[in-house]
């Protein structure tokens, strides 16, 4: 993260382009932190995504607003708005950080050797099942490309790499449940997998769940503990609603994001839930699985910025990411 904030403010630092209109100049680095504050939404935020201090951006914007010549932002409560002549700049940085983006690709592209670095956003299955794999061809086939991964839930994950504080999310989405889409991001789907129920073992269950009738198995269900993702995750929408479709509210006992700790509830006996077959890769486990009454699949995807779509570097993890997929469901 601190190399994530020195780079970002080396790029402001380094950035010497002025652009002219109308006898007014606009320093590059002032629109950015502009668009910064539209997106994160308070001097605070933008202060700490670009390791600045927060008396320091606010500085830059009164200078910003003054080389402008018009009211950039305007007070309400406690927070700062964006005037319609803000949003236009807004947009304006946005074309400029894709232009220079572009230019960053297009130099690499001419380099012998793919390089670089290239900072990915996953969420927990798909950093457990494909990261591995993917990372192992990288450091085969591009040892000079450096990889950084986060793990970060994948609506979040899209915003952030919209916002260029990442190069590729790894993203998912559930049925009935479109993930967020953001312009500029080109979307490319990587694999599915069936999202199926997991039962304790029957010695360990709490309350009889033998029935292998999908129907049934999920309405018995209904008395036990579930455990699901915290709200606003797309598989806690979707569990809900299987679980409403079927006639019953699920007991929603126990939340955690991690996927790991809701298999052991499950295999010890302590809860039920609905689990997408990639957290099983390269491993086994006790649970019983059971396809829903109306079966469903998750589809995993990747994005990245159109703006970065020459970069050999991300390109090359895609490909990477791709050629793990395939592995994983010709293993599967």
């Amino acid at each position: 993260m601190e190399f994530r904030k020195r780079k970002r403010k080396q790029l402001l630092l380094t950035l010497t382009v002025q652009f002219s209109y109308c006898s007014v100049m606009l320093d590059v680095r002032r629109l950015v932190l502009l668009r910064e504050l539209s997106i994160r939404g308070t001097v605070a935020a933008v202060a700490g995504a670009m390791n600045f201090t927060p008396s320091a951006v606010s500085q830059q914007l009164a200078v910003l607003e003054r080389e402008a010549g018009v009211q950039l932002l305007r007070r309400s409560g406690r927070r700062l708005q964006l005037t319609p002549q803000a949003e236009v700049l807004v947009a304006a940085a946005g074309e400029v950080l894709d232009v220079l983006e572009r230019a960053q690709a297009s130099v690499e592209s001419t380099l012998t050797s793919v390089q670089g670095r290239v900072r990915v956003a996953v969420f927990q299955s798909a950093a457990l099942a494909l990261m591995p794999t993917a990372l192992r061809t990288m450091a085969l086939e591009h040892p000079d490309v450096r990889v950084e991964m986060v793990q970060r839930e994948p609506e979040t994950a899209l915003n952030e790499t919209w916002a260029r504080d990442f190069d590729m999310v790894i993203a998912e989405q559930y049925p009935a449940h479109a993930a967020p889409r953001f312009p500029g991001l080109d979307r490319r789907d990587l694999t599915t997998d069936s999202v199926r129920l997991a039962l304790p073992p029957v010695d360990v269950c709490l309350v009889p769940l033998t029935d292998d009738d999908p129907g049934v198995a999920l309405l018995d269900a209904a008395d036990m503990p579930w455990v699901m993702e915290p709200r606003g995750a797309a598989s806690r929408h979707f569990a809900e609603q299987t679980c409403r479709r079927a006639g019953f509210e699920p007991d929603v006992r126990y939340e955690t994001a991690d996927l790991q700790a809701q298999i052991r509830l499950i295999e010890s006996g302590n809860a039920v839930g609905l689990m997408p077959d990639l957290v099983w890769a390269g491993r086994s486990t006790s649970c019983r699985l059971l396809d829903l009454p109306d079966p469903a699949r998750r589809t995993i995807f990747t994005a990245q910025r159109m703006s970065s779509a020459d970069s050999p570097a991300v390109t090359a993890l895609r490909v990477a990411l791709e050629g793990a997929a395939s592995a994983q469901r010709d293993h599967g």
